[in-house]
């Protein structure tokens, strides 16, 4: 009586669940959800540190600088040349404001 019993709550409950797993297997990945899985399945066999590290740089993308280091060396660049010429006041604006447009 009681394995019968056990039989149908496990039943019920797996009949119930159902809808809930259709629907999670419905729902698309995010954009971080694919990253980690495409890194995970390049990673593969890989174990300890070496896997560690070899998803940190997957997930990281090692992208290119942001464009705002391009345009801070720049502003670098032509605080240099300015300081080189010795322009002070207007003069330095005027040099700084061309010199940030060519580049």
């Amino acid at each position: 009586m009681t394995r019968s019993l056990s039989l149908a709550v496990c039943l019920l409950l797996s009949l119930s669940a159902a809808p809930l797993l259709a629907d999670a297997a419905a729902t698309p990945q995010t954009a971080q959800q694919s990253l980690m899985a495409k890194c995970s399945a390049q990673n593969k066999g890989k174990q300890g540190d070496a896997y560690k590290a070899a998803q940190k740089a997957c997930l990281s993308g090692n992208r290119a600088p942001a464009p705002a280091n391009a345009s801070q060396q720049r502003m670098k660049d032509c605080n240099a040349q300015a300081a080189t010429q010795k322009l002070q006041g207007d003069a330095r604006k005027t040099f700084m404001r061309g010199c940030l447009k060519k580049q």
